[in-house]
């Protein structure tokens, strides 16, 4: 049986611990025949200090989000072509970072470029020594490019990291089955993208939206997508629309958590509602 054309959302009412993963994760298994997508994910040098030992020892940059939406999903992409761009963080308390964050500081970019992954060094933390030795072993970064304005990083955006959101999008739109999950509480992850439905999760409750709809709401907030404007939080967009419907998340054991599947079997009435929404 061909799967029929579906493209999902997958977003998130708090900045961290919202659950998507987990919950993209289970919509995939759901789904069986599609593929999981996160144009930027990220994680930090102290708090995932396993996971990124893990990465970098065979010589790349990515996180587990994107480990369980490639696990899950109807691909043998590697995590890099699924997700274009990773940040590793690491926390210094009391600063104030090259982006603006507070109290972490962004060490290293990973792009994914045609000819292969590109990483960019946050100058500013290099020359305050914020880098651990391992990265400079295990890494190409000795002669990544730099970065130690928001001039700079602004101009490397416009070059290098929107052609890669860019590829993405024409990824996803090239995908039969698609389940797209942003990043923090942002509202829209990829620009040019219709969604048929859109889940935005939280801890202990998820609402579905028509993708119509909210994707309209995101063009109203922010004045148009195109016009480079700075991203809009899910709160924004939420306060907007209203969903079509609201259904409680119950929490997960680690067995119900453990597997794609697991989660899929204990959350099947609320995926089969998000389905019911994309057919809107």
């Amino acid at each position: 049986m061909t799967a029929r054309p579906l493209t999902l959302l997958v977003a998130g009412e708090a900045r961290v611990d919202a659950g998507k993963t987990t919950f993209a994760g289970g919509l995939l298994a759901t789904l069986s025949e599609a593929v999981g997508f996160k144009p930027r994910a990220g994680n930090d040098y102290w708090f995932d200090h396993d996971d990124v030992r893990t990465a970098i020892a065979a010589g790349r940059l990515y996180g587990k989000d994107i480990t369980t939406l490639t696990d899950a999903s109807a691909s043998t992409q590697p995590e890099e072509v699924l997700n274009p761009v990773h940040r590793l963080w690491r926390p210094t308390p009391g600063r104030t970072g090259l982006l603006g964050e507070s109290d972490r500081t962004f060490l290293v970019d990973r792009l994914t470029a045609p000819d292969g992954p590109l990483f960019v060094v946050n100058d500013a933390a290099e020359d305050d020594g914020l880098l651990a030795d391992r990265l400079y072993e295990q890494l190409p970064i000795t002669d990544a490019p730099r970065v130690r304005s928001v001039e700079t990083f602004n101009e490397l955006m416009a070059e290098r990291y929107l052609p890669a959101f860019e590829r993405l999008t024409a990824r996803v739109d090239e995908t039969t089955q698609a389940v797209v999950e942003s990043y923090g509480d942002i509202a829209l992850p990829l620009d040019g993208i219709s969604f048929d439905a859109v889940a935005v999760v939280g801890p202990t409750r998820v609402r579905c939206y028509d993708g119509e709809r909210y994707t309209k709401a995101c063009e109203i907030a922010s004045g148009s997508l195109r016009e480079g404007q700075l991203e809009e939080r899910v709160d924004r967009i939420t306060e907007m629309i209203e969903p079509l419907s609201t259904h409680e998340l119950r929490p997960l054991s680690s067995d119900e958590r453990a597997t794609p599947e697991g989660v899929a079997a204990t959350y099947e009435p609320v995926y089969d509602a998000l389905l019911d929404a994309a057919s809107y």
